[in-house]
């Protein structure tokens, strides 16, 4: 996995708590923290990465066992 889809991973996670938060209390972290409502410019900003996040990810679906298991290997070596 490289930088940018672990930093999407971690992106994609925190908009995963936030929808739990919205579902099982019915309070959403990020509108909280960035302005208080939804609608506020840099909470819109923060959903629009959680998105891109995903999109990002999807190629990860697909990927076969074998394939992070080859990405792996020169990691290995340099130990």
């Amino acid at each position: 996995m490289n930088g940018i889809q672990r930093t999407a991973l971690a992106i994609t996670i925190i908009g995963a708590v936030n929808w739990g938060l919205i579902g099982l209390f019915q309070f959403d972290l990020v509108a909280a923290i960035f302005g208080g409502e939804q609608s506020a410019a840099f909470a819109r900003v923060i959903y629009t990465l959680v998105g891109l996040s995903g999109l990002v990810l999807i190629p990860l679906l697909f990927k076969t066992d074998e394939a992070f298991a080859d990405q792996r290997e020169p990691e290995r070596a340099k130990r």
